[in-house]
């Protein structure tokens, strides 16, 4: 049935885990697409063949159906695209400019592309702001305290603080940290937040 590719593609997105970034469907677009060309051409081939009958009103309403389902071919696909674009966007929120590889391996060029413009111009704006720039992406919540404990959950190696000081994050050790240094170590599942 005309437009199931389609909704399949929306299905897809709509059944991964909440936040998480399916793999792109190349195979199905392509299918959404040429469906969608197949159903542009029989349109266009009744159109001139009505257009040189005369009473061929039959014909009206399969151009209209066909019509339709081009139309609801489209809106899916750009839901598809649309969504996966925002579920890119909340990831440079979450996990900053460097995306996990897994993350990476699901995106199309085009999105990876999307993905480092859009770090670049959220990147310039942040740096416009204030003399020293802010890092708006740095407390995603309203922190309670400036020193947090954290958990490092694998080995790191040296990790240089604002204060100049060293510390070596090893794999089980614990530490005392300034948290606007700690949470992009967190987002990227270096350190874990030990809540006392």
């Amino acid at each position: 049935m005309y437009g199931d590719k389609a909704l399949e593609l929306i299905l897809e997105l709509k059944r991964a885990a909440e936040g998480s970034l399916p793999p792109y469907n190349e195979d199905g677009i392509r299918q959404v697409l040429e469906e969608t060309s197949v159903l542009y051409d029989q349109n266009q081939a009744d159109v001139l063949r009505e257009s040189s009958m005369t009473g061929a009103e039959s014909l009206l309403s399969a151009v209209q159906f066909r019509h339709t389902c081009l139309e609801r071919n489209q809106r899916c696909l750009l839901a598809y695209l649309h969504n996966r674009l925002e579920i890119i966007k909340e990831m440079r929120w979450e996990f900053g400019s460097v995306l996990p590889p897994d993350i990476k391996n699901n995106m199309s060029e085009q999105e990876s592309q999307w993905f480092n413009k859009y770090s670049k111009s959220l990147a310039s704006y942040m740096r416009s702001l204030g003399e020293e720039g802010l890092d708006l992406t740095q407390d995603r919540k309203p922190p309670k305290n400036l020193f947090i404990q954290v958990r490092c959950l694998r080995d790191f190696g040296e990790f240089e603080t604002e204060d100049g000081s060293m510390v070596v994050l090893k794999k089980n050790s614990q530490h005392f940290l300034l948290r606007s240094q700690c949470e992009p170590l967190i987002r990227q599942g270096i350190l874990e937040h030990i809540l006392s």
